[in-house]
Formats: structure tokens, sequence, C-alpha cells
């Protein structure tokens, strides 16, 4: 497995983060309760199987079930080898506001120390926000919080996890956030626009969203007909399969593992296979000019469409 500089944090990350919500909560396709999840004891040897076949990388949050207190039996005892990215519970009001600053502090300084203890560890790599928007990114008090963390020693670097463009542009230019995740795939690339500022200030790009919750994998057919456009594009990735990519994930994988601006891409994993084939997409091989080109040109034309939380509401999952 390669690695690749996270920014300027002065740590190297394999190519393939293990996306850790799946271990800890029903979530993705076809995954409806507990009963269609891993066993803690499986979904431990699944960790241990993954550092084995060189992933070092680590992503969960304080919001994933279970996940960090797995994770925390999983690497008690190989704490040195692993980067532990996690985020922050919402700190938010009730009513949706920020509550005073205080309130505000106590809240993020609770949420990382029961973070510590599920994952038996006295420091986290990477801590993150949680689904940050632009009024908690551009608040004061929030990356002062943060900041104060990272000289405390209890994280190592700072990061938010976002969604929009603008979001990332401000997260950006805060000056305070050292990594970035956000989605980027196939169909959704307008993260893009970001990568070269990203570079320009040394900040890490952890990609999410890489296959699309399964939907670029041979999980995309069959759909709710509400769904019809999208597996209508989907099909059209046909066209790029071949030696460089022979089947839909590893095209996606290696998409988007051609930019250089990116760090990491979170592959959520519940099964051995999907070690495998994640391990088996990033061999440090990925796709041509020219393929990029192309698949940079099938990007689906209204990713404001691409909306998993809505698509859950319709029932269209």
């Amino acid at each position: 497995m390669e690695k690749r500089p996270l920014g300027t944090t002065g740590m190297a990350v394999s190519e393939i983060a293990f996306g850790g919500a799946e271990i800890g909560l029903p979530y993705g396709m076809g995954v409806t309760s507990e009963a269609d999840m891993l066993s803690e004891k499986e979904a431990i040897e699944l960790l241990h199987a993954s550092i084995d076949a060189g992933i070092n990388f680590f992503d969960t949050a304080r919001l994933y079930g279970t996940s960090e207190a797995i994770m925390g039996k999983a690497f008690h005892d190989r704490r040195d080898q692993v980067l532990i990215a996690t985020k922050c519970g919402h700190f938010r009001d009730s009513d949706g506001s920020l509550p005073p600053a205080a309130t505000l502090r106590k809240r993020i300084e609770t949420s990382l120390r029961e973070s510590l203890t599920d994952l038996q560890t006295d420091y986290v790599d990477v801590y993150m926000l949680h689904s940050a928007n632009l009024e908690i990114l551009q608040n004061q008090e929030v990356a002062r919080i943060f900041s104060d963390l990272k000289a405390s020693g209890a994280i190592r670097s700072t990061g938010a996890s976002l969604y929009s463009v603008e979001e990332a542009q401000a997260a950006l230019d805060s000056g305070v956030y050292e990594v970035i995740q956000s989605a980027f795939n196939l169909m959704d690339q307008r993260q893009e626009t970001v990568f070269s500022d990203a570079i320009q200030r040394g900040v890490g790009l952890v990609i999410r969203s890489v296959l699309m919750r399964g939907l670029l994998t041979e999980k995309g057919k069959n759909l709710h007909p509400a769904l019809q456009p999208v597996e209508n594009h989907i099909a059209k990735y046909q066209e790029l399969l071949g030696e460089a990519a022979p089947d839909l994930a590893t095209l996606a994988t290696r998409f988007a593992l051609s930019f250089p601006a990116v760090s990491s891409i979170l592959v959520g994993m519940d099964r051995l296979t999907y070690l495998h084939q994640s391990l088996e997409a990033a061999n440090g091989r990925y796709l041509d000019e020219k393929t990029v080109v192309r698949a940079k040109e099938l990007a689906y034309p209204d990713p404001t469409f691409i909306n998993f939380p809505h698509w859950d509401k319709m029932g269209w999952l």
C-alpha cells in the first residue's frame, strides 16, 4: 500500500483509508439493521487484517455508533501502527443555534474526551468538525478551541468534514484546518475546484463517497425508478473499462487517486472481500491523462441531485 503526505501535517497516510461508519452503525445500500452488520469480533478481525495489508489510516466519528469503541479494542495494543481520524459530536443548541463560548468549549472538549476514552488512547491524529457549515467554519471561537486542543497535545492536527465547495474554501481560507474531508467521485466532481488551493496551502485532502455508498459498484443496478437517470448515467462509464480498470469500483477508486492533491480516499468496509478489492484497485497504477479527461467529461450533469439524505427520505434506496 502506497502512502502519501497528509498535507503538511508531517503524517504519511495510506492511499486507502478505512471508513469506520459501517462497523459502528447500519449504513450503506442494503444495510438496514444490526443484523446486516459484522459482529464486534468480526469487525476487529477486519481492522487487524487492514493493518496487516498496509492500511494505516482509520476514520471514525463520535456519531458512528460503536465504531470508536470497536477501534479502541482493535488498536489498544497497536496504537503506533495506526493514524486515527475522528470527528466531534454536534454541538449546537436544540434550536440550531451555536451556544455561548463557554458552553461551546465544554461540548467540544467533552466530545473529544469521550472519543479518547472509547478509542483507548490519549490523543487522536486528526480531529475534525463533523458536517461543518459556513457558520461553524467561520466561527472564531470554534477555531480557537480546535487550535487550543492541538496545542494541548490531545490532537495532532485539526480538520473539517464538510459538503460544499463553499465550505471547503472557507476551511482553506480560515488557515486553521489542516485536513479537509469531502465528497469527490466520478459523478460529483465539484470539489476539484479547490484542489490546487489545498496544495498551495499544504492542506491534506481526504476524499469520501468515492464509491457513492456502493452505487459505483455492481450494486448500482436495478435502482428505484426515480433514480433511473442516475443508473443510465452510471452505465456510460462502461466505455472507460479495460486494462486500466476492469470494473466500475476499480475505475472509481483509481480516478480519485489519479489527483495528486488527494492524500487518501475513504472506503467504507464491512467485508474482507471489500478490503481485498480496495487493495487491488489501489495498486499504485492509476489512470492515464486521456482516461482522466474523459472521466471528467462524464461527470453527472446535475450533481445537486446526488443527495443521499434526500434519497433516503424519499425511500429510493
